[in-house]
């Protein structure tokens, strides 16, 4: 089995922190090589991001990997930030440029992520493993394929040392993505991000405002599953498992899992790669 990791969000009730808890202790047992924390658009989890990362390593043993976003920060706020995340002992970071909200906050002192990277290594050199989005199925904001891929190029040649994609559910998109930046020169390693599917109806919203392309095949199977719980559940599952099975087959360097806080939709896909 390849290197795993797993992708939390920072919660923000007592409700939340104990599903995160069962989540954290049923997904350790697999052994993750790490596990990343996101960050608020617009800084809205400036505190929770950081007390869930240390939650994260005190209290489940995880390597934990805050999101670092440079919308709505200074160069100070970062650079204390990052302070914070060294003294708690966190060895990696993933930098990326964050969304700011319709009439939310302030861009910022840097405005991309390869910015960001390169802020990173002034201020902190080698102190960080520094890991960057890209984008398959290419950025819903970008002009184009090519635009998208020379962002990502300049994210690496700023100091990232490996990369992680947005979802996707069509392999060949992602296996088109790598030669693609290898013949541009990116030669870090290029790691799928892979959803395991809880909620369709909440997979579909999430795929629209990313650019995750949903399969017209894939919709029609699970609109034809209709209210059938554990056939969507089963089909869920094996679709993700059978995805997984290719990329790993194909070289994939290690599969980062999207866990939106929840064990079981990824207990079962691993599963059934085991």
């Amino acid at each position: 089995m390849l290197p795993i990791s797993f992708e939390f969000y920072p919660p923000k009730t007592e409700d939340q922190r104990a599903q995160l808890d069962r989540t954290a202790k049923k997904l350790a047992v697999h052994a993750p090589e790490y596990v990343s924390c996101t960050f608020g658009a617009g800084g809205s989890t400036l505190s929770h991001t950081p007390e869930t990362v240390r939650r994260l390593r005190q209290q489940h043993g995880l390597d934990a990997a805050p999101h670092l976003s440079c919308v709505g920060g200074s160069r100070q706020e970062i650079r204390e930030l990052l302070k914070l995340y060294r003294a708690i002992g966190c060895s990696r970071i993933v930098a990326l440029r964050g969304d700011l909200p319709s009439g939310m906050g302030h861009p910022g002192d840097l405005r991309y992520a390869s910015e960001l990277v390169a802020f990173i290594r002034e201020e902190f050199g080698d102190r960080f493993r520094v890991e960057v989005g890209c984008y398959p199925e290419v950025h819903p904001q970008a002009d184009d394929a090519l635009a998208d891929l020379r962002h990502f190029k300049a994210k690496v040649d700023a100091g990232a040392d490996a990369a992680i994609t947005q979802y996707f559910y069509n392999a060949d998109a992602y296996f088109h993505f790598v030669d693609s930046a290898r013949r541009s020169g990116v030669d870090v390693p290029i790691v799928p991000g892979v959803m395991p599917i809880a909620n369709f109806s909440q997979l579909r919203r999430f795929s629209e405002a990313c650019g995750a392309e949903i399969p017209r095949w894939m919709h029609k199977r699970m609109q034809a599953l209709g209210d059938d719980a554990d056939g969507v559940r089963e089909f869920a599952a094996d679709l993700v498992a059978t995805l997984c099975r290719r990329l790993i087959d194909g070289g994939a360097p290690a599969l980062h899992f999207y866990t939106l806080n929840l064990a079981r939709p990824v207990s079962a896909v691993l599963a059934r790669l085991s």
